[in-house]
């Protein structure tokens, strides 16, 4: 009667197969439902949290079959970037073929868990058959004005010799390699993300299914602010604009500072040593916030004052300073060092003025700046005001006195799409001594990566490979060059879930698939990518409509779901070497030991599972001691799906000992019941009624679960029918009908987060269908009502018994019912005062 997960599993999976039950297609008499997980990126193993992941998934895909929508659930691979090609150093091979090995291995390990994938729809962004219709959108890009190519600061990792984005350095060193990042000034490509920024910020509002802690963040990436430009006439008759959002603060200027990169601080250092140096100094930071945060703040008197806009005759110094981008506003800031931290370090450093001119109500030490809101001082025409009403009040008159203008600004900047690497799509734009810069044409299109190439130098393989990047200009026909830049891999990411929509098409996607299947119904990742990736395939979106390509949508994604991280304790041993759980002992005493000599073991803190703490858990070896549906089920059942999931042995054993035993007693149930399409009886007992009522109201519970994502609440409801089926003796026809009932209702309800072993209970009960194409069971609304309840009773406040009544009975019959209970209490007691809540406790006061 044990239940043998191994055949089993593999029978069914191989029924699906055979069955095709996850193809999709177009299909308008049907409702669509579009469930998607986040692409994985092949690395050649899957880990927890790709199962927990795509269980969450999966569990939404089958709960939606059974509902009656037409499907559709694919799954495919962001096989493009820097992994790659570090493994083909590395590993002396291919970045092509390390790539196409590890989707092979890591579709081999995602198989036995039996997702509802329509491996039909598989795409792979790193193919010429994917990659040659992201040329074609940059070139459509480019044609739109979305597109353009300029010189610009950016973060180079000397290590990778590649652009960074800003996420990609962290504490001013490259994510990957750990190299300290440089400032390094190169042509880039740049896509126009701006433009659509009000209605990127705008049309968050409507997404109404994503978490609000995501709308939030990106809200605050994009970075709205209401400010105002000003103007500073500069000693030598040139002038110098500021973007500020706190043009109340201008009265306590103490110095203007620009960057590096201003072109005046490139012509002051034409004539100036000490500046000259300075600025090579400052391209050597890194670029993002984090770098400039965290170094010192420095400075470099650039050789000119400028003139206060509302001081006559008030002279400010000018530095070039190392905190101020080109990149950023305009290049130039006025520091307030009373009022803004960064100011307050340089002008600390360099003994400028701090002039307070916005109260604290006297509590400012002037250890730091004081960044807060208050009441305006030492502010000539604003003294007295708030600040928000100072703010106001300047603009205007900057407005007014011509130096200077209110104005809108964001944070969010324009996307800088190309990579200095091999492993990216090949950017489809030619260098022509004559034409310039020139698209390529679109039936040349793809342009391919040669297969050719080493990695012997440093630098991009593609800059030193002796053919490739030599072409003709597509406009002149003459000798010309290839850009050997390759696009960001987010470029991919931003659009392959309009691909799975038309995966066979020679367009990039059809009009009437996307018609149909977008936007995702059901979009499912991790919350580290709640701001780039989510944010750029909006934008996406956005742009190819504006090229004219046939979306007729807003949004790409409906609801959003954002898993968290799956944890395990961490393990060292004496010397601080990690070890893994493989390789460590329990003890009864709850500490460890170390399996190989049985030393000491040290137990850490819960953390996310990493392959440098080796506190992972291979879901290979999971699903070869308890299979994959033991596996699906722990991951749906301890924790709320948006929360961290702890991975325990216990904690898988208990949910393989829950399926054998949920199998066990069905092949018991199996003896007893009626045949399949018995006829419903007239009359049930009370036994089988009360049973009955516990499953339809199961079914009306847990079917909002699933809708709400509780998924763990929705187990614990299972758990507990199944409990109640296995304490069930039937023994009356009606009896035996509601067992069958309750049983087979059971294994729908489950069937979504363990199909493997629900469709054998399914056929083991006859059934010749699939339990995945059986409708989901519908609740009876007269039996989801409670006719019974338990009413406690108190006598002077303390609980003293209860009694089961009719539901709603009137006030007198409860009072009776519940005096008559403790009489034996109340006896001889002069009964005060009896209140009674309805369906729910009975006080009684006596004396």
């Amino acid at each position: 009667m044990r239940y043998n997960f191994k055949t089993s599993e593999a029978k069914w999976q191989q029924t699906w197969d055979e069955r095709r039950v996850f193809e999709s297609d177009v299909d308008p008499s049907k409702p669509k439902y579009y469930v998607l997980e986040m692409l994985p990126y092949p690395s050649g193993r899957i880990h927890m949290g790709h199962v927990r992941n795509y269980t969450l998934g999966d569990v939404a895909a089958r709960y939606r079959k059974a509902l009656g929508y037409n499907l559709m659930h694919p799954m495919g691979w962001d096989s493009f970037g820097l992994p790659a090609e570090n493994a083909a150093m590395e590993r002396k091979v291919h970045p092509g073929e390390w790539t196409n090995k590890n989707i092979t291995e890591m579709k081999t390990q995602l198989k036995p868990l039996g997702f509802s994938y329509d491996w039909n729809r598989e795409v792979a962004t790193h193919t010429p058959e994917y990659y040659r219709h992201e040329q074609k959108m940059m070139i459509d890009f480019w044609k739109s004005g979305l597109l353009y190519r300029k010189e610009s600061h950016v973060n180079w990792d000397p290590i990778e010799n590649s652009v960074l984005a800003n996420e990609q350095v962290i504490d001013g060193r490259g994510w990957r390699s750990g190299a300290l990042v440089e400032r390094k000034l190169i042509h880039q490509w740049f896509l126009k993300i701006t433009d659509f920024a009000d209605e990127l910020v705008e049309s968050l509002d409507s997404l109404t299914g994503w978490p609000e802690k995501v709308r939030t963040m990106q809200k605050n990436w994009i970075g709205k602010s209401q400010g105002a430009y000003v103007d500073f006439k500069l000693s030598n008759g040139e002038t110098v604009t500021v973007f500020t959002t706190r043009p109340d603060t201008l009265f306590g200027m103490s110095f203007l500072a620009i960057a590096a990169g201003h072109p005046i601080a490139q012509k002051q250092s034409e004539a100036n040593a000490d500046l000259k140096a300075f600025i090579q100094e400052c391209e050597r930071g890194g670029t993002s916030e984090a770098a400039i945060e965290t170094a010192e703040k420095l400075g470099c008197p650039v050789g000119l004052t400028a003139s206060h806009p509302l001081i006559p005759g008030k002279i400010i110094p000018v530095y070039v300073a190392n905190f101020v981008l080109m990149e950023y506003g305009t290049g130039a800031l006025f520091g307030c060092p009373a009022h803004d931290q960064r100011d307050f370090e340089f002008a600390t450093k360099y003994e400028l003025p701090i002039v307070q001119v916005v109260s604290d109500n006297g509590s400012w030490d002037r250890a730091a700046a004081y960044t807060g809101d208050g009441t305006m001082i030492n502010s000539e025409f604003l003294e007295g005001m708030t600040s928000a009403d100072a703010k106001k009040t300047m603009i205007e008159k900057l407005d007014s006195s011509n130096t200077g203008k209110s104005a809108t600004t964001y944070r969010l900047r324009d996307w800088g799409v190309s990579r200095q690497r091999y492993w990216g799509c090949p950017v489809p734009f030619v260098h022509c001594n004559d034409c310039g810069v020139v698209p390529e044409k679109v039936e040349n299109l793809p342009i391919k990566l040669p297969e050719d190439v080493t990695f012997d130098r440093p630098g991009n393989p593609l800059d030193h490979h002796p053919t490739w990047k030599h072409t003709n200009c597509p406009s002149c026909n003459k000798p010309a060059i290839r850009d050997t830049d390759t696009m960001d891999t987010f470029f991919e990411s931003s659009w392959y879930f309009l691909r799975y929509c038309s995966p066979k098409s020679e367009q990039a996607f059809d009009e009437k698939d996307v018609q149909y299947w977008m936007p995702v119904d059901q979009y499912i990742g991790g919350v580290e990518h709640a701001i780039l990736h989510l944010l750029y395939s909006r934008f996406f979106t956005r742009a190819l409509r504006k090229c004219g390509y046939p979306i007729q949508f807003e949004e790409p994604f409906k609801n959003l779901l954002t898993q968290g991280m799956i944890t395990h304790v961490t393990y060292q041993d004496k010397e601080g070497a990690w070890l893994s759980p493989a390789e460590v002992l329990p003890l009864e005493n709850g500490t460890y030991i170390k399996a190989s000599d049985k030393s000491s073991v040290t137990v850490g803190r819960l953390e996310k599972m990493s392959k440098s703490k080796k506190n992972t858990i291979d879901p290979g070896e999971i699903i070869d001691t308890y299979g994959a549906d033991t596996a699906r089920l722990f991951m749906m059942s301890d924790n709320p799906p948006e929360k961290d999931l702890e991975w325990t042995d216990s904690g898988a054993d208990g949910a393989w000992r829950y399926l054998n035993k949920l199998y066990t007693q069905a092949m018991y149930a199996v003896d007893c019941i009626p045949a399949i399409n018995t006829p419903e009886p007239d009359t049930f007992s009370a036994a089988a009624v009360t049973l009955r009522q516990v499953v339809h109201k199961t079914i009306m519970e847990y079917t909002h679960d699933l809708e709400t994502f509780s998924y763990n609440r929705g187990v614990a409801r299972l758990r507990t029918l199944s409990n109640t089926l296995f304490a069930f003796d039937p023994k009356t026809t009606d009896e035996k009908w509601a067992f069958r009932e309750g049983y087979e209702t059971l294994i729908q309800l489950l069937a979504p987060i363990t199909p493997h072993i629900c469709e054998e209970i399914w056929q083991s009960f006859g059934h010749t269908t699939l339990v995945y194409e059986t409708p989901w069971p519908k609740h009876r609304p007269e039996l989801t009502v409670e006719t019974q309840v338990t009413i406690a009773i108190q006598v002077n406040g303390k609980l003293r018994g209860t009694i089961d009544m009719p539901a709603d009975s009137d006030e007198d019959s409860v009072k009776q019912a519940a005096l008559n209970h403790v009489a034996h209490l109340t006896d001889g007691k002069t009964v005060q005062r009896v209140i009674v809540v309805k369906n729910k406790i009975v006080n009684i006061v006596v004396s």
